[in-house]
């Protein structure tokens, strides 16, 4: 698994942002199943940053705490089984590792959410980070059942990793 780590602007978190994501990162592939040596990319930034990214790809006019860009469309979400192995840009031509998506944090999200919901700040990004990498397997939360899907997947991901709320 290729994990790549982007970290501009603002305030630094106050733990190893590179293994809590590894961590999660993984036990989501495994939680999920995947069948391929997967690659993710990952940018922490600000708020403002993560606002303009909102307002351009989103049309929403105000900073977020996380963005998923997924790299591939799933008929159903979870199931890798529809990959085309044939489809070559699916496929990192150097590592031939599976490009699941990118994934953008605000670190200022991550600080201010841990403390509003009153857990760590370790916690919140690595729920993000869980709920991101669903988003990249395909799962959604705009309908009830949904979000009841993505919120239990979600606790177990936090559970694997140890990471209690």
């Amino acid at each position: 698994m290729s994990l790549f780590i982007e970290e501009e602007g603002g305030s630094a978190l106050p733990f190893d942002v590179e293994e809590t994501a590894r961590s999660v990162v993984e036990a989501a592939l495994e939680l999920e199943e995947c069948p391929y040596e997967a690659e993710v990319s990952l940018l922490l930034t600000t708020d403002e940053e993560i606002h303009k990214m909102n307002l351009e790809f989103r049309q929403i006019d105000r900073a977020t705490d996380v963005l998923s860009f997924p790299m591939l469309e799933y008929e159903t979400p979870g199931d890798l089984s529809g990959i085309d192995e044939e489809r070559e840009e699916l496929f990192d031509p150097e590592s031939g590792e599976l490009i699941l998506g990118d994934i953008v944090i605000s670190k200022d999200k991550v600080l201010s959410q841990a403390e509003q919901y009153g857990h760590s700040p370790k916690r919140e990004y690595a729920f993000l980070i869980a709920h991101s990498m669903l988003h990249l397997f395909g799962y959604d939360h705009m309908e009830e059942e949904e979000r009841r899907i993505m919120e239990e997947r979600q606790r177990r991901i936090m559970e694997k990793v140890q990471i209690p709320r």
